[in-house]
């Protein structure tokens, strides 16, 4: 058996979608899977240094890594009314005045960040869990959130200032691309076409056995809610994730064009 260090974020999507190829629940053939979990900022900057055979990265850091990471056909968290909201308990300002706390430097939130309003405010990076509380406190002056967050901010008393996700949509009329499963190329294609349809048939799986996975997905949340963990999943495990297809890949080539274009990209 060759063993296969495999990196995701402790969102339901990731959990969700790795749980059956973890746990042995489909055919993995001669690959096993060590789970290595970490938040999506330190899964970027883990990937630049190689450290993850296979690895969910943001979009933004493929982007920059695509030298040396391959993106999967399975696994891709994008679609429709998903994309990062930012958000804010002050009084209306400008928004170039604003300390904002954004999740990493490397995330697709914060890409989108940049591409809607070029050169933001003060930006501050924070962990994810952390920002809508330390929003509504009175720390920052706004926040980008993503993953469960989306679900909750309102229940801290804050409104949102925009959906960058309907931005994207209005822009652009494809789904938001925000994570790919991507394999280091070094790996070759033998090990590229086999992990592509191990993770596939995990993604298939968990969506035909849902409560299969509830117990591993809830060890990892940071929401805990079951109706907060059902909405995350239904709406960034979708077809997409199954396969990106002809609509998914030319998302993907559209966002990439756009930060292109902002000369935001910067390999590694």
């Amino acid at each position: 058996m060759k063993n296969i260090d495999a990196a995701f974020s402790p969102c339901p999507n990731d959990t969700f979608i790795f749980h059956a190829m973890l746990h042995g629940l489909v055919d993995t053939g001669s690959y096993r899977f060590t789970q290595n979990i970490f938040d999506v900022e330190q899964l970027n900057n883990a990937a630049r240094q190689g450290r993850f055979a296979l690895t969910k990265l943001s979009f933004f850091a493929y982007f920059t890594l695509s030298e040396h990471y391959r993106m999967l056909s399975s696994g891709a968290a994008l679609g429709f009314g998903c994309g990062p909201l930012l958000i804010t308990g002050a009084a209306k300002k400008n928004i170039s005045d604003m300390t904002i706390a954004v999740p990493g430097l490397h995330t697709t939130a914060y890409l989108l960040l940049r591409l809607w309003a070029g050169v933001p405010g003060k930006i501050v990076v924070r962990p994810f869990e952390k920002i809508i509380e330390e929003v509504a406190s009175g720390v920052h002056d706004a926040g980008l959130v993503i993953h469960e967050g989306r679900f909750v901010y309102r229940d801290y008393g804050l409104r949102p200032l925009t959906d960058l996700g309907e931005w994207w949509e209005q822009e652009t009329g494809l789904p938001i691309p925000l994570g790919c499963i991507a394999l280091k190329r070094s790996c070759g294609e033998p090990m590229n076409r086999d992990l592509s349809r191990v993770l596939h048939d995990s993604v298939v799986y968990a969506q035909n056995n849902r409560p299969a996975s509830r117990e591993f997905v809830k060890m990892h949340a940071q929401e805990m809610d079951d109706a907060v963990i059902d909405r995350h999943i239904g709406l960034y495990v979708n077809d997409f994730t199954v396969d990106l297809g002809e609509t998914g890949r030319a998302a993907v080539e559209k966002l990439e064009e756009m930060a292109r274009c902002r000369d935001l990209i910067k390999p590694e």
